[in-house]
C-alpha cells in the first residue's frame, strides 16, 4: 500500500513510519526538517516542505500514486489543523484519494454529561485550555462534510510507555472511565484502520 503519512517525526507519527517501513509499504512522509526523521528505507519518500503549503501537500501526494492518507499531526496556536485539512481534503479528491485516517483528541467525543456537547465543552477533558479541541473540532468538522472514508482516533491522555494491546475503543465516545493510553498502543490502532472499515465515518474513542 502507498501512504502519504503527515507528522512522522511526532510521538505517534514515527511510531506509524516504522510500522509502515516494517510491513513493507511505500510511504510519503512530508516533513519541515528531514534531520528529524529517524527512518530510512528504500521504501521511504521525504519530501521536505510545510504542510500549510499546498504546494507542498501537492508534491507529496504526487511522490507516487497514494492508496490513503494517514495524519498524526499535531495542534498549535496556528490553528495548524483547521487550515490544512480543506487544503488536504481538496488535493485528496483532485487525486482521487478516498481513504484518510487522522489523530485527534478525545476532547472532540461526545459527552456523557451533557447531551449534544463534545467532552471538552463539557469540562469532561483535564485540559485546561480549549484552543487545542477548537482546533481539531474545526478540522473533524471538514472532514466530516467530505465524501472521503475517514476515521478520527481519539485518544485520551497519550504518556511514553510500552505496547500492551489491552486497550478499549467506542464509536464516537471515550470508552468509561477510560483515563490514558501509551503512545505505541494509540499508534498500534491508528495503524489498524488503513485497512479497515471498522470505524469509517466514525470518532473512535481509545483509552485503557
Amino acid at each position: 500500500m502507498n501512504i502519504l503519512l503527515l507528522g512522522a517525526t511526532g510521538r505517534v507519527g514515527s511510531e506509524l513510519l516504522q510500522r509502515a517501513l516494517d510491513d513493507g509499504h511505500e510511504v510519503v512522509a512530508l516533513v519541515r526538517s528531514q534531520a528529524k526523521l529517524n527512518a530510512a528505507s528504500p521504501h521511504l519518500y521525504t519530501i521536505q516542505g510545510d504542510v500549510l503549503q499546498s504546494a507542498d501537500l501537492e508534491r507529496a501526494m504526487r511522490a507516487i500514486p497514494v492508496d490513503s492518507v494517514v495524519s498524526a499531526l499535531g495542534t498549535d496556536k496556528n490553528n495548524t489543523l483547521s487550515r490544512v485539512t480543506p487544503s488536504l481534503i481538496s488535493l485528496m479528491d483532485k487525486h482521487a484519494v478516498r481513504r484518510i485516517i487522522t489523530v485527534g483528541t478525545a476532547g472532540i467525543l461526545n459527552s456523557r454529561n451533557d447531551p449534544g456537547l463534545y467532552r471538552f465543552q463539557a469540562n469532561e477533558s483535564k485540559r485546561k485550555t480549549t484552543t487545542a479541541a477548537e482546533d481539531h473540532l474545526a478540522a473533524y468538522r471538514h472532514v466530516k462534510a467530505s465524501d472521503l472514508d475517514w476515521t478520527i482516533v481519539c485518544p485520551t491522555y497519550l504518556p511514553a510507555g510500552d505496547e500492551y494491546g489491552n486497550y478499549r475503543v467506542r464509536k464516537n465516545w471515550l470508552p468509561e472511565d477510560g483515563q490514558k493510553i501509551t503512545v505505541p498502543d494509540a499508534a498500534a490502532f491508528v495503524y489498524s484502520q488503513i485497512a479497515s472499515s471498522e470505524y469509517s465515518q466514525s470518532r473512535a474513542g481509545i483509552a485503557y
